[in-house]
């Protein structure tokens, strides 16, 4: 039996989920910004000796499911989250819940999702559903990067929740409890709490392979891949950059604009004139992320190939890492003025 669930299409699969299941529950006033904002969405890793799908390892994201612990544990709003070594039991648990008409999150693999485009499957296990209801023996799937609510069979859901590799789900769901009304104030500091961390995570965190210095980093290794890799192998690790930039929940420029949006939501609840400015320095940022991804595309397609080429690519790396450095150097200022 299906629950009154509403399904809304959104930029990236763990904001959307959280903002649908919030919804779900009667928070209505939480946008998909705010969630990704108050969650801490953005951040940046680049690890030069670890390789996924024999490209570099790198991640435009946090780590899958803190985005919704995050938003919903600064909301005040109690969440259950379970993994299963157990198909029959995974299968068992998620119908119960189903029946008592309860929208489930899950955490699944795309490469054996049924309604991707074949371009669009890889071995990544860290996407975001929720599976609202079933009828006719399939069920309900609200993926929310899709346009419009879809099906799965049993078996289908099965292969997905219980994909093998790096990050394999285990079956897991994730959902919220009822709550009592979230109130204006708790939103206001649940945006201070998810800018405080964010900053932390972009600026503060030791080493070279982490925010705004990570970004600086992959962009010096960039220029050195053609000569060290050869041009075949340096634009297979290019590809696999754009790939992890673009086509994974919209990490790189996606990313950006949607903090821009959040911190503009952000001006609605406290005011302060520097969270519209500073909204327009993300999104500088993430039109210089999408013209680094058209870079990255000419060299790994072909159409470039010069070390001119790398070495332009590197050097947008390198201003971006110095955008979002004095960008978040500036919200952490205003951040410890907003009341």
């Amino acid at each position: 039996m299906a629950s009154n669930f509403h399904h809304a299409q959104s930029a990236h699969c763990e904001s959307g989920v959280t903002r649908n299941l919030l919804q779900n529950i009667g928070v209505k006033q939480i946008t998909e910004p705010l969630v990704f904002g108050m969650g801490a969405g953005l951040f940046f890793i680049y690890i030069p000796l670890l390789k996924i799908s024999g490209g570099p390892a790198l991640a435009f994201r946090s780590v899958p499911g803190i985005i919704f612990k995050r938003t919903c544990h600064s909301l005040g709003i109690k969440i259950i989250r379970k993994k299963f070594s157990s198909k029959e039991k995974a299968k068992e648990e998620l119908d119960k819940k189903l029946s008592e008409g309860m929208a489930i999150g899950c955490q699944v693999g795309v490469y054996y999702l049924p309604y991707f485009p074949k371009e669009y499957r890889f071995h990544f296990n860290a996407h975001n559903i929720v599976v609202f209801g079933k009828e006719d023996g399939k069920y309900l799937i609200s993926d929310p990067i899709m346009e419009y609510p879809t099906t799965m069979t049993d078996y289908e859901l099965e292969r997905v929740r219980f994909a093998k590799g790096a990050l394999a789900p285990r079956g897991q769901i994730y959902y919220t409890l009822a709550t009592e009304p979230v109130t204006e104030e708790r939103i206001k500091r649940a945006i201070i709490k998810g800018i405080k961390l964010n900053v932390f995570h972009m600026l503060k965190i030791p080493g070279a392979f982490a925010g705004v210095k990570g970004i600086a980093f992959l962009g010096k290794r960039i220029k050195n891949w053609r000569d060290k890799l050869g041009t075949e192998k340096a634009g297979l690790y290019l590809a696999q950059v754009v790939r992890m930039q673009e086509e994974i929940g919209t990490g790189g420029g996606g990313f950006r604009y949607m903090y821009g949006a959040f911190l503009q939501e952000a001006y609605n609840y406290f005011q302060h004139d520097e969270l519209m400015k500073l909204s327009e320095e993300f999104t500088k940022a993430g039109d210089l992320w999408r013209t680094a991804a058209v870079q990255a595309s000419g060299i790994y397609k072909g159409r470039l190939g010069s070390q001119q080429d790398y070495n332009i690519m590197g050097d947008y790396l390198a201003e971006i890492s110095v955008i979002e450095k004095l960008a978040f150097t500036k919200l952490a200022a205003v951040n410890k003025q907003l009341k």
